[in-house]
């Protein structure tokens, strides 16, 4: 196995009451790993994806709550019927189980230990609060586990943590298994995106985060827009439609020390926030573009496919959309649409924007942009 599917089979050891209730994405989260990394593990050990080791999981005869030692979640006493332990599932599965009993191990000297922080990452649903422990003090103190509470600067996000908004765990559509036959592998790529849009409206039933950052963006003259690689398509396609209600849009696309001078010239020019797209592969310039913005004073916002601590530490708010990882290169359909969310926001805060689309329609008209079918 490889450094990351150890990883993996590692931390769902570490969780395994929960294990067969996660979604990929929160066991990615968890192991501080790549959605797709989860997929490709599961796949690695003869499953057509994650939902089909999952499944796995609770034929296994694994209950909600089962911990290793027979307790339920937080030291609850599971009972004398419960089913046998995710951990004890875990290594009835094929090569998982040598993973997990060496604790990662291959090789004198290298290993994957879990740390506290695995058992504190939050949930992917928003606002949700970080999954508690039986030795996690937070569970016997409310008041940890919300921040806000004690510190009213957390209400901020320009000078509190990132803001998060991501997808809610998505049950398993019994479409992905319906989807054989001639095209069938297609049929499930597409039905596993639309998971993922799934998952993200259920994400805006809190509209919050979505509303602090566009009263960032939508302030800042000008709006430096970030986006590198895999994520370039994101940022032009937000700064294209962004420009018609928005008076001044930099797409920002070079790489390396150009990057840097982009980012301090919109920063000296008046912007007081950048907006970034991030989508896997994450490009290393990306983080050093984020520090240059933030020592530049700028408040960042993130908009990316999963909660990646390196961008998530440089980030006043983050908001999460799920890529789909079906097909050869994956697909950011949510993401996309995040984006579109995000704008229409936008428009909401920006005195002006009516004025400025109907001026660009009628510009467009009377140069004949369009055509007229």
């Amino acid at each position: 196995m490889t450094p990351v599917q150890r990883r993996i089979a590692h931390c769902l050891a570490q969780h395994a009451a929960e294990a067969p209730f996660l979604s990929s994405i929160e066991v990615a989260e968890l192991a501080g790993v790549s959605q797709p990394s989860v997929t490709r593990f599961a796949m690695a050990l003869g499953y057509s994806g994650y939902p089909g080791l999952r499944r796995r999981f609770r034929e296994l005869g694994v209950r909600p709550g089962r911990g290793w030692d027979g307790t339920g979640r937080n030291g609850e006493d599971a009972g004398p019927d419960a089913g046998p332990s995710a951990r004890a599932a875990a290594l009835r599965l094929p090569d998982a189980g040598a993973a997990v009993r060496s604790g990662g191990r291959e090789g004198v000297g290298e290993t994957l230990p879990a740390t506290a922080e695995d058992s504190r990452r939050p949930s992917s649903r928003p606002g949700a609060p970080a999954r508690p422990t039986p030795q996690d003090p937070a569970a016997q103190n409310p008041a940890a586990q919300n921040p806000a509470a004690q510190n009213p600067a957390a209400q901020n996000p320009v000078t509190a943590d990132p803001v998060p908004l991501g997808p809610a765990p998505a049950d398993h559509d019994p479409g992905l298994d319906r989807a054989t036959g001639p095209g069938g592998e297609y049929r499930r790529a597409v039905l596993a995106e639309i998971e993922n849009l799934r998952a993200l409206a259920r994400s805006l039933d809190d509209p919050g985060p979505v509303a602090a950052a566009a009263r960032l963006l939508a302030a800042s003259r000008p709006l430096p827009v970030l986006g590198l690689r895999a994520a370039a398509a994101q940022a032009a396609g937000f700064a294209y439609f962004a420009a018609k209600v928005h008076p001044d849009v930099r797409p920002l696309h070079e790489a390396g020390s150009l990057l840097a001078d982009r980012v301090e010239q919109a920063a000296a020019a008046g912007a007081t926030a950048l907006l970034c797209f991030a989508l896997p592969r994450y490009p290393a310039e990306l983080v050093d573009a984020l520090r240059t913005a933030r020592t530049a004073g700028l408040a960042v916002v993130t908009v990316a496919d999963r909660r990646v601590p390196s961008l998530a530490a440089l980030s006043h708010v983050l908001l999460t959309a799920a890529v789909g990882t079906h097909l050869v290169f994956d697909t950011a359909c949510a993401p996309m649409m995040l984006g579109r969310v995000l704008l229409e926001a936008m428009c909401d805060e920006l005195p002006g924007a009516q004025a400025r689309l109907e001026a660009f329609e009628a510009s467009a008209t009377a140069r004949g942009v369009f055509l007229i079918d």
